[in-house]
């Protein structure tokens, strides 16, 4: 098949979305598959990239959005001859994606990655607008998902949620997958872990704990580190590293400064998406408090990694983290101290801990995630098949 992907985001950025495409990308054309990529330029893009097209685009908060589509691109897309189109955003990428699947009479599937409504505090900042931009948020989730063939949404919290606001669509639940090689602990590169460990002030009998992804107010990082704050002071052996970057790290570099935390949490920056295992790797433990995720990939790249997880509970961690199995989810952040403490203090329980959540992450594969989508496609064009049929 030859597969149209639009989205707004794309590696090299570094969030869900972007490394959720990418693996679809590569591991279709595992498969046999035909994939092109239509997403927006980036500075730091590579230069021999197959089979992405970068329209030109400016940065917008922390991502980027296309600003041109030329009647040349659109003339290219229809030479393609492509056989189902796939979008990711529901933006300027995911409109041009839509148009063109409209357009060409193809099969239409879009995947819904991000709960707008939770994020709108970031364009409307004035409180009495909120209501209002939540309810636009929703409408523009309904519009977008029921102009496509078919939607799919990651969990079954997503499902719930597009349901309630209007879309009746046929949806899907098909779980972005990762690369699990990239994170077992039997390939880590030990003498590279050992040297950032090293680089980053970590001594031989300290117990770490690891966040990562963007560093923003919907992640609730603050919430965690205050819960926290008593807990890492007491233990001098314990230390949180938080990996990634957004708009709030200034503010929780100085919240950490005020709290007498500067030598206990650890802002460390993005980092490649190549290099985000070694970070894992050199953890025992992983820390999440957000509520905005659809899914939380970072949360199943720590279980693949043999990590077990505290996270404060939300729908997405069903059938993920499974608490007293491979982590806890307290609901209460009130409980989350106690949490991390009991997985710290008990080696022998943490060890099965980790066993159960590299069998759980198993169940996230990155060919396991492309082989579903594959057979959505497969269904899709069978059905628009069947309808040329009948109106011939």
């Amino acid at each position: 098949m030859r597969v149209g992907i639009f989205t707004d985001t794309f590696y090299p950025r570094m969030n869900g979305v972007a490394t959720s495409v990418l693996m679809l990308k590569e591991n279709l054309e595992a498969m046999g598959h035909e994939v092109f990529v239509f997403t927006t330029t980036d500075p730091d893009a590579p230069k021999d990239e197959r089979n992405v097209i970068r329209v030109p685009s400016i940065p917008f908060k922390t991502q980027r959005l296309g600003t041109f589509i030329s009647p040349a691109l659109r003339r290219y897309v229809k030479g393609l001859r492509l056989d189902v189109i796939h979008t990711h955003t529901e933006y300027t990428l995911g409109i041009f994606g839509s148009m063109m699947a409209k357009s060409l009479g193809i099969a239409f599937v879009h995947t819904m990655h991000t709960l707008y409504e939770d994020y709108t505090d970031y364009i409307f900042k004035m409180h009495r607008l909120e209501p209002a931009a939540k309810n636009f948020a929703r409408r523009l989730t309904r519009t977008f998902c029921n102009m496509a063939d078919e939607v799919i949404v990651p969990t079954q919290k997503v499902l719930r949620l597009v349901k309630s606001y209007g879309v009746w669509r046929n949806v899907s639940i098909i779980p972005s997958g990762i690369e699990l090689v990239r994170f077992a602990p039997e390939g880590r590169d030990t003498a590279a872990i050992s040297g950032l460990r090293q680089g980053l002030g970590i001594k031989d009998g300290d117990r770490v704990l690891v966040s990562v992804g963007r560093v923003a107010k919907e992640k609730n990082l603050d919430e965690m580190i205050l819960s926290l704050r008593d807990f890492l002071i007491k233990r001098s052996e314990v230390k949180l590293f938080i990996v990634g970057d957004g708009q709030e790290r200034l503010r929780l570099e100085e919240l950490c400064r005020e709290e007498g935390l500067s030598e206990k949490v650890f802002f460390v920056g993005a980092k490649p998406w190549r290099e985000v295992g070694l970070y894992y790797g050199m953890a025992d433990a992983f820390v999440a408090a957000s509520s905005s995720e659809t899914q939380g990939l970072t949360y199943i790249e720590a279980l693949a990694s043999g990590l077990p997880v505290v996270a404060k509970w939300d729908e997405c961690l069903e059938g993920v983290v499974l608490d007293g199995k491979n982590g806890f989810t307290p609901h209460d952040m009130c409980e989350f101290p106690g949490a991390v403490s009991a997985l710290l203090d008990d080696e022998a329980q943490r060890a099965e801990f980790s066993l159960c959540a590299r069998a759980v992450a198993a169940e996230f594969s990155a060919q396991l995630y492309a082989l579903r989508v594959q057979n959505l496609y497969l269904k899709m064009n069978r059905r628009m098949t069947r309808k040329w049929y009948r109106a011939g």
